[in-house]
């Protein structure tokens, strides 16, 4: 049919249909299951900097798309084994390994049974995501407690700053329209 395949790019009448190399439904020839996606374990405990380090690994392989929710799983047609279905089946299998290579081995059991990446995404960040009042108190009592100790002022500061960053990723300051905001940065900073 003309046209049905737009997505698709395929060489002669009758060739094989192939997935742009730029689409998230690409896996590239070196993408296999035991690739780590980034170096940091999700230990159950350090959710936040973990969902950073995964999103920016998914985001240079152009995967960023499926936990986001913005590639779906194809209907099915009357083609059941569709392109763009396998293609999808694929990812959704290589990214489900990916993830659980940098997940500790103790939760594999928490999401093994979970088929999509997306929903297992979204579980991850709602039963772990620390952006939740709770976590803001346990960062305000770390930072509160905190001390210098026997640590060099390399240590001391890269820590505070730690503490800091994850709270300000939590702060749900809204957008100012009279210059105060370039005052709260400056203030933060300090």
């Amino acid at each position: 049919m003309p046209g049905s395949d737009d997505k698709l790019k395929g060489g002669m009448e009758g060739s094989p249909k192939t997935i742009p190399m730029t689409s998230p439904l690409y896996l590239h020839p070196s993408d296999n299951p035991s690739f780590n996606v980034t170096q940091i374990i999700f230990d159950g405990n350090n959710y936040d900097i973990w969902a950073e380090a995964v999103k920016n690994g998914l985001d240079a392989k152009n995967k960023l798309a499926f936990i986001e929710g913005n590639v779906k799983k194809p209907e099915s047609d009357e083609e059941e084994d569709s392109i763009e279905l396998v293609a999808w089946r694929q990812c959704n299998a290589m990214l489900r390994a990916w993830l659980q290579n940098v997940i500790d081995p103790e939760l594999h059991l928490s999401i093994t049974f979970t088929q999509s990446i997306e929903d297992i995404w979204n579980e991850l960040r709602e039963r772990y995501s620390a952006g939740n009042p709770p976590r803001v108190h346990q960062l305000k009592g770390e930072l509160n407690e905190y001390k210098q100790g026997r640590d060099s002022v390399v240590e001391y500061y890269t820590r505070l700053k730690v503490i800091l960053d994850e709270l300000a990723n939590y702060s749900k300051i809204k957008n100012c329209t009279y210059g105060a905001a370039a005052s709260i940065a400056k203030e933060r900073e300090e």
